[in-house]
């Protein structure tokens, strides 16, 4: 006799990017141990394979995870996570006004939201006619960042930001990958003056994140105090 089959349950959720709404499930104890045994190795190979599988499994809709900016993934993940263990999270914080005193709080995962700057644009203006379009760092950069704790070199950087150019515009033209090489684009990178490049760093310092604000008072004093939480990996810490 064959045994039952355990439905999975399904949910939605908005895109932060776009606003649209997707479906996910809850990843299953098969997926999650793929995702271990690959943490536990150390191989990156493994792991870039196993997030990536992981992810692409327990979005049911139609749609290129690969092309997702990396914020929209870092909410994706917690909410798959979310579904798979549980939407609450207890969490200790030190009280700020004695720095000393300890208390257990807890956290809903469907309260945390992407954050987004106020004055963000992807557009960034070098001179008064010429500027770039940028694209979001996506699903490597999600990795390295997340499971991978990888900065960018700085050999890397120029590389980095290139290859993050959509567009390249000034009053009579656009230049973007099917008329500029990356090269070209390097080469851009590497000709801009320090303002010009400091620019730049701005839209990534201003990225939408994750992030969620909660208070909690201090037993022995009274005293309220507040707590900000960015990033995927300190939902967890």
């Amino acid at each position: 006799m064959a045994l039952p089959k355990l439905g999975v349950p399904t949910f939605e959720l908005e895109l932060p990017s776009t606003k649209k709404v997707i479906k996910y499930r809850p990843f299953i104890v098969k997926e999650e141990k793929v995702l271990l045994i690959a943490l536990e190795s150390e191989d990156e190979d493994q792991i870039f394979a196993a997030v990536k599988d992981l992810i692409k499994n327990c979005v049911i809709s139609r749609i290129k995870v690969d092309d997702l900016p990396a914020f929209d993934l870092e909410y994706i993940f917690l909410r798959i996570r979310a579904a798979a263990v549980g939407e609450i999270i207890d969490m200790n914080v030190t009280c700020t006004d004695d720095n000393a005193t300890r208390v257990q709080t807890q956290i809903n995962i469907n309260d945390v939201e992407v954050y987004f700057p106020e004055g963000h644009t992807n557009k960034v203006m070098l001179t008064d006619n010429l500027g770039i379009v940028m694209k979001y760092p996506g699903m490597q950069r999600f990795i390295e960042a997340e499971f991978l704790e990888k900065d960018i070199k700085t050999e890397e950087v120029f590389n980095f930001i290139a290859d993050s150019i959509e567009q390249i515009f000034d009053a009579e033209e656009v230049y973007d990958s099917s008329t500029t090489s990356k090269k070209e684009f390097r080469e851009f990178v590497e000709g801009l003056t320090t303002k010009q490049f400091e620019e730049i760093q701005k839209f990534y310092e201003t990225m939408p994140k994750l992030q969620h604000k909660f208070k909690v008072v201090n037993p022995n004093t009274g005293v309220e105090s507040e707590y900000t939480i960015e990033g995927l990996q300190n939902f967890f810490a």
